[in-house]
Parts: C-alpha cells; sequence; structure tokens
C-alpha cells in the first residue's frame, strides 16, 4: 500500500514541477458542491494545490441553491432555454446566494483546510464587466425568429485580472462568484462556465478545469475521451454527437483554447478529488481538451 502511494507521488512529480507558478482555474458546480464528503476534497485539493506553488483561482455556480432559497421566498422559478429568467427580484436573491452563502461556505471550506481563501464577486475590483444577453431563437417553419429576453442575464463583455492577480501575490486563493456588472451599473447573472473560461482567458491561465456531472465527453460507443483535440471537437458538436448540456461546457473549453490557455479539461465533480486526479496522473479521470 505504502509502495502504490510512493509511486503515485513520483508519478504526480513532473506534474507539479510543470504547474509550479502556474494559474489553474477550477469552476466548481454540481454534485461536488452539494455533498459534503465531495466538499471535503475539493478544499483540501484546492489547498494543496496552493501549498505546492500551483496558484488556484475558483469559479463557482449555485443554481440549486438558489432555486431553494426562491421557493422558500415563493418566488417560482423560470428557465428560458435552460436558462434561469431573472427579473430584478430574482437577480437580488441570486447576488445574495452566490456573492453570499455559497462563497462564503466554499472560503470557509478551503481555509478550515488550511488555506487563505478570499470571497469575491465579479463587481470587486470591476472584475467582469457585462452585457445584457439575448437568446436569439432560429425559425421554425412559418415562425420568423425572434429575441428572447432572459431577464438580468449577462454575457462576458471584458475581464480585469487585477485583483485576481493581488490577492493570489500574497497567498490568497481567489473564490469568485459569477456576477458581473454593466456599463449603467447593473447587476447581471452569468453563466459560471463562461466566467470561468473568461477568467482563464484574461489570467492566460496553464489549465481550465471545468468539473460537471458525467465523466466527460464520450464517444459515439459511449466511451469517454481521455484527450481530444478542439478541432475534433467542433465537428462533434456539427454531428450531433455532443448535444445538450454538454455543448456549451465544451464551448467554453475551446473558447478558452483560442485565447490562450494551453489545456481545459471537462472532468466529473463526483469522484472524490478529482482536481488531482486530473492534473497528476499520467491518465487522468476526465477529457482532455487541447489545441491542434
Amino acid at each position: 500500500m505504502k509502495e502504490n502511494v510512493a509511486e503515485l507521488l513520483v508519478e504526480a512529480l513532473p506534474y507539479i514541477r510543470n504547474f509550479s507558478g502556474k494559474r489553474v482555474v477550477i469552476k466548481y458546480g454540481g454534485h461536488a458542491m452539494v455533498d459534503e464528503t465531495l466538499r471535503q476534497g475539493f478544499a483540501s485539493d484546492i489547498t494543496l494545490l496552493k501549498y505546492i506553488g500551483v496558484n488556484p483561482v475558483v469559479v463557482h455556480g449555485g443554481g440549486p441553491q438558489i432555486s431553494k432559497v426562491l421557493d422558500r421566498m415563493g418566488i417560482t422559478s423560470t428557465f428560458v432555454r435552460g436558462m434561469r429568467y431573472t427579473d430584478g427580484q430574482t437577480m437580488d436573491v441570486v447576488e445574495m446566494v452566490l456573492g453570499g452563502k455559497v462563497n462564503k461556505e466554499i472560503v470557509a471550506g478551503i481555509n478550515a483546510q488550511g488555506g487563505k481563501a478570499a470571497g469575491l464577486t465579479g463587481k470587486d475590483g470591476g472584475m467582469i464587466m457585462a452585457d445584457k444577453l439575448k437568446i436569439y431563437q432560429d425559425s421554425e417553419g412559418e415562425q420568423p425568429p425572434e429575441i428572447i429576453d432572459p431577464g438580468m442575464v449577462g454575457s462576458v463583455s471584458n475581464v480585469n485580472p487585477e485583483i485576481i492577480h493581488t490577492l493570489a501575490d500574497k497567498g490568497f486563493i481567489p473564490v469568485i462568484a459569477p456576477v458581473g456588472v454593466g456599463k449603467n451599473g447593473e447587476t447581471y447573472n452569468i453563466n459560471a462556465d463562461l466566467v470561468a473560461s473568461s477568467i482563464a482567458s484574461a489570467l492566460n491561465a496553464e489549465r481550465l478545469i471545468l468539473l460537471t456531472d458525467v465523466d466527460g465527453v464520450l464517444d459515439t460507443d459511449g466511451t469517454l475521451i481521455s484527450s481530444i483535440g478542439f478541432e475534433k471537437i467542433q465537428q462533434m458538436i456539427k454531428d450531433r454527437h455532443i448535444q445538450g448540456g454538454m455543448i456549451p461546457k465544451v464551448e467554453c473549453a475551446v473558447d478558452a483554447l483560442k485565447n490562450g490557455v494551453k489545456k481545459s479539461h471537462i472532468v466529473n465533480g463526483k469522484i472524490n478529488h478529482a482536481v488531482l486526479l486530473e492534473l497528476f496522473t499520467d491518465s487522468g479521470i476526465g477529457t482532455q481538451v487541447y489545441k491542434e
């Protein structure tokens, strides 16, 4: 048993050496955020990364937590093309839950493992500037195309990473809620995968890791693809081998590569210590996407 542990440490050595001093952006969400064992495992993974010289940046979601609070308040959630319709009242709850309860729980979990985490939203330091998201519905049959309004849902227009650099250089682990600010000071709810991809690009990060509730990208036989070039993955989308909720995740992974990130990873966060297993083992556990 001890020999196996030693072999794993030796296997991890070249990866630790390669990632030392580099930025790694991790999108944290899904089942990994609600299962207590996985939450503790994630917090210890992030703390360990910092101690061995890697600079992790965490971007988190919080959809289920938002839904619970809205239900308690008697506010009905409605969804537009898979996105929560966000009116002013809902936006107040989103900001409160993401920037308050969820963010501070993640910060506290990392700190409990010996790390130094600092919670932020995209509004802090003007980090995330946003535009209102407009959804274009293509025409179907005799129906004309239309623009669907999802409310206060945004897309990232610019990332200013100055506050991230400042915190990381002082030994802190930034934990970021995906809330941005518009040109007139309005607040926008933004998809966490999109925010993580945009931040990774702004940081020229070594890696972007998207934790999800599935193993990664599967081939037509349902077998996990451990490594794939982004041109092939774009073809898989066109051929409809990649569908549904995996499409936006893959697109975020590809966009990051196009904007300077070295590699992206789509990983099953339901596996304990998923981040370490993906980064520091030869085979990994998810899908690695690279620029060809």
